[in-house]
């Protein structure tokens, strides 16, 4: 439908042009069908081995250990986690609280290590340390 103007009478139609606009919108349509699928899988990726600088220990620092079974130990006494719990606590209320020095074997669940840590910095220590091995340069 298009109206004339009536000072001119040239012929200027009035009404928007829709199809740069269709051709947009479907271009983002499309856009974000085939980028959606990408953003929503998770990228699964083997964590390399790192090395780090060594760092000096004090000697009031605390070592925590999981064994590859599962078994915690504190400063190398097995420990429960209400133990733990209670340790940290004890060791939280210092004057100076000590850092924390988790040597957790690989074969160790993520979510089992996730759960000592969350009772350590529940308990009131913040300064956590992972111990590695380094990585063995080869020539």
């Amino acid at each position: 439908m298009s109206m004339m103007n009536d000072a001119g009478g040239d012929g200027l139609a009035t009404e928007i042009n829709m199809t740069p606009l269709i051709d947009v919108m479907l271009v983002l349509l499309i856009i974000f069908i085939v980028t959606l699928p990408a953003i929503n899988q998770a990228v699964k990726v083997t964590l390399p081995k790192a090395t780090a600088q060594p760092t000096e220990t004090a000697s009031k620092d605390i070592d925590i250990s999981i064994q590859a079974d599962g078994t915690v130990l504190w400063n190398r006494v097995p420990a429960n986690l209400d133990e733990l719990r209670a340790h940290v606590v004890a060791a939280a209320a210092a004057a100076v609280p000590p850092a924390v020095n988790v040597y957790a074997d690989e074969q160790v669940p993520y979510g089992s290590v996730a759960k000592v840590l969350a009772g350590v910095q529940a308990g009131g220590l913040s300064r956590i340390n992972f111990v590695t091995e380094p990585v063995k340069e080869t020539q």
